[in-house]
């Protein structure tokens, strides 16, 4: 048990001047706190109808007090044991809400104190908003009577908030479904002496798997896993009468049938696996009804992780279980018509079935899928949008379920994902009678009208936009479109009043909400937000476009230090980016932003520095590209060193970047690039690696977009592995990494030997780990501490190179 309380000890420190000069935190420079402390962004939400809208403040950076409470690793989770939920979940401390209708705020009465909750819903006649409340002891179960702004704790029974979602509203807006903390679980009792060795075997079925950290590892674990994991399914009215479904469980899912008849549930069942986590557990699905009553099982076992191997690989059998949103009770699920596995020659990949309450018949067989099936969308019995995909390809069928055919082949060009186009984008949904998503239809004259929101690429601009699209007569027309320089993004649109819901920002306006009247014009804000970022005011923001020597054309955004002019010198520059893979030279050469974008800064972002007097290269494209049957990473060395060579010597000949004094540096997957560039190139004065991994051998069953597990590519794994050439890192490398790092194939351990490679070989070099923190730092300590040792590396090996 001890050595699943994940660092269950540390000083308790408060962000103060004083404490950080008695504590080893330490503070950047003023101008970078004044960024780094700014509060977040605050989130907004929008009923389906458009009548509410509900904005939440998110909270400030926890201390390191906060972070450093007992959590416990099991099956991929992080537990925090004291309230019975999963550690790290996004919550928000304030909440207001607002009827767009009359335009005016809604009194909230009876809030909870020290409000820090998460999981908001609308129920589905959206009168009621339900949300988690997280207590130290427990997570409560609370619902806001938007009529009135009375706000209650509808249950004295704790919520479970560790797998899959914690409740669900009832197709009827009285009741919620949710799993809670069984009342007569006990708590195991951990052996002193072992009463046996831990065993494990393979019998010659392949089952490879990523790196995973917080497994089970014996049997007191799988014994703890259960305690707090399993959950007591209760249906709860709005007066908090409670009543029991079924016994306690694991459940990974759970969901109403639309009508509300029905329940489909998923439940994790035993032998646990040692080596995957809980979501490849073996697991059980079946239809209960509303009383807990079984009324059919659809799968019983099978290890999700024994599967064949690759890309488009699955499990052989029924999945994806889900219901069809537009009926009141039927199931759809998909079939494997080649046993799940790639490699076998099938001109039907995927066979999809329905089968209707009160399930007793044979199911019915709807439609076939040439790809792999992915998702539906529903709209009416005889209209849906299927989407399946092979490999990088990717096709939307338009279908009509009930004829068992295709309406329409042509939703979208049979092309890669990677390649958008302007007729890509996201369907615009309704609520239907059973306050499910459907899409949203109009239908005239025998005509039927969908609506997309989506963005139109250029070579210098994303343009979002709001399409009426005539499938019955295929036709097209743009309802609204972002007009320059601004970047306008359209959220919902309710066709009912033809009213878009979009919001506005650009490179001087921060982003805000409003409502436009597409029939009369009538403009209305919604949101006033303020700038957050008053000392960035006069920073030069400029998107760069160029190309490297093979034609590819790249972006990235440059910014520079406010005031400043060509004639006061050339600048240390610090470049910051991320690698991707692709497959075409079109889909690589597309742009990724827009110019007219409003600056956000997050804790990792590199903006930060442009207020200590550096040029700063941020999101600067770092493609890798597999032409034909050649994979992205057979040549990422020559690719992601010819990215770099493009954007140095870009921003060189414009004048401003002194090429002797430019850093490189990236998170994750940029942290690794960072490696490799210092490995390879002799372009970089410095580099900031931050929660990266360096040796491909300790994940070999694949990485980031890469499938081929180490033994079928060697060559290449061994090749982008920096460890690899450690002798050959000769600039000075800062390594940051937290301690608790989750993130499959991050282990600390890639950071710790690689800092012991270079320190072996007398390289210039310095590790610096957090205690507590994941693959992303949240603690108020760390962040800043984080800031300081870049800014201190960067003033050493960049800024002041070779005056030291």
């Amino acid at each position: 048990m001890k050595s699943k309380f994940i660092f269950a000890a540390f000083s308790i420190f408060v962000l103060s001047n004083a404490l950080f000069a008695q504590s080893g935190y330490k503070l950047p420079p003023k101008s970078i706190q004044d960024l780094a402390l700014v509060p977040n962004e605050s989130k907004v939400m929008f009923s389906s109808s458009g009548d509410f809208m509900i904005t939440l403040d998110k909270p400030d950076m926890m201390s390191i007090a906060q972070l450093a409470e007992p959590r416990i690793g099991l099956a991929g989770y992080r537990i925090t044991p004291e309230n019975n939920s999963i550690f790290n979940k996004e919550t928000y401390t304030g909440i207001i809400a607002k009827n767009l209708k009359t335009s005016k705020e809604i009194a909230l009465q009876n809030l909870p104190k020290n409000l820090q909750i998460s999981d908001i819903t609308w129920s589905p006649d959206e009168q009621y908003i339900a949300f988690q409340q997280f207590n130290k002891n427990a997570v409560e179960l609370w619902v806001i009577d938007l009529k009135n702004g009375n706000c209650k704790k509808i249950s004295n029974s704790a919520l479970s908030d560790i797998s899959g979602k914690s409740y669900q509203w009832s197709t009827d807006s009285k009741s919620i479904l949710g799993q809670f903390v069984p009342s007569n679980r006990k708590f195991p009792v951990a052996l002193t002496v072992p009463n046996g060795p831990i065993t494990q075997q393979s019998l010659g079925r392949k089952a490879p798997a990523r790196t995973y950290q917080n497994l089970l590892s014996n049997k007191y674990d799988e014994d703890l896993f259960d305690y707090y994991v399993k959950a007591q399914l209760k249906i709860v009215d709005l007066n908090g009468k409670e009543t029991n479904i079924g016994e306690p469980a694991i459940y990974r899912m759970f969901d109403f049938s639309p009508d509300g008849n029905y329940i489909l549930i998923r439940k994790l069942i035993k032998p646990y696996s040692y080596t995957s986590p809980a979501s490849s557990f073996s697991s059980n699905t079946e239809i209960i009804t509303k009383q807990g009553q079984l009324v059919k099982k659809l799968i019983n076992g099978r290890f999700g992780k024994n599967k064949p191997t690759g890309r488009d690989a699955t499990v052989n059998g029924p999945r994806d279980y889900a219901w069809r949103t537009d009926q009141p009770a039927t199931l759809f699920w998909a079939t494997a018509n080649d046993e799940g596995d790639p490699t076998k020659s099938a001109e039907i990949r995927d066979i999809l079935y329905t089968l209707s309450a009160p399930f007793s018949g044979n199911a019915t067989q709807f439609y076939v899928c040439k790809y792999r099936f992915t998702k539906i969308i529903w709209g009416k019995a005889d209209l849906a949008i299927l989407s399946q995909r092979w490999g990088t390809n990717t096709k939307r069928v338009i279908i009509n379920p009930d004829k068992k055919i295709a309406i329409t082949e042509d939703v979208e060009k049979d092309d890669t994902d990677e390649e958008i186009n302007a007729t890509n984008g996201n369907y615009v949904l309704t609520n239907n009678k059973f306050g499910r998503k459907i899409l949203l239809i109009d239908s005239a004259k025998s005509n039927y009208f969908l609506y997309v929101i989506g963005k139109k690429y250029t070579s210098q601009d994303i343009t979002p936009y709001l399409l009426k699209w005539n499938i019955t007569a295929k036709k097209k027309d743009t309802v609204f479109k972002s007009q320059s320089p601004r970047y306008e993004l359209p959220i919902n649109y309710f066709s009912t009043s033809n009213t878009l819901i979009f919001s506005r920002e650009s490179v001087e306006e921060v982003p805000n909400y409003f409502s436009l009247n597409l029939t009369n014009k009538r403009l209305s804000k919604i949101t006033d937000f303020q700038d957050p970022y008053p000392t960035l005011k006069g920073v030069k923001k400029q998107l760069l476009h160029y190309q490297r020597n093979d034609g590819i054309k790249l972006t990235a955004t440059l910014y520079l230090p406010k005031d400043y002019k060509k004639e006061s010198g050339l600048l240390p520059m610090l470049m910051w980016a991320y690698p991707r893979e692709f497959k075409t030279t079109g889909a690589a050469s597309k742009l990724t932003t827009s110019p007219h974008l409003y600056t956000r800064i997050s804790p990792l972002s590199p903006i930060y520095w442009v207020t200590r007097g550096y040029a700063v290269l941020d999101k600067a494209d770092m493609p890798v590209v597999g032409l034909g049957k050649t994979e992205p990473n057979d040549t990422y060395l020559p690719q992601i060193t010819a990215n770099a060579k493009a954007a140095i010597k870009t921003v060189c000949e414009m004048g401003v970047v002194d090429s002797t004094r430019v850093a490189v540096g990236g998170h994750s997957y940029g942290a690794f690039m960072t490696a490799n560039l210092l490995a390879h190139t002799k372009m970089f004065a410095a580099g900031i690696a931050s929660s990266g991994a360096y040796n491909r051998t300790l994940t070999p069953f694949g990485f980031q977009g890469e499938r081929r597990d180490y033994w079928k590519a060697k060559d290449t794994y061994n090749k982008m592995s920096a460890f690899n050439y450690a002798d050959q890192i000769t600039s000075p490398l800062l390594i940051l990494h937290g301690q608790a790092d989750d993130n499959s194939g991050t282990f600390p351990l890639q950071s710790e030997r690689l800092f012991a490679a270079l320190q072996g070989l007398g390289g210039y070099s310095k590790l610096v780990q957090f205690p507590y923190e994941e693959h992303t730092y949240r603690a108020n300590e760390s962040i800043l501490h984080r800031l300081y040792e870049i800014d201190l590396w960067l003033e050493k090996y960049v800024k002041n190179k070779g005056k030291n």
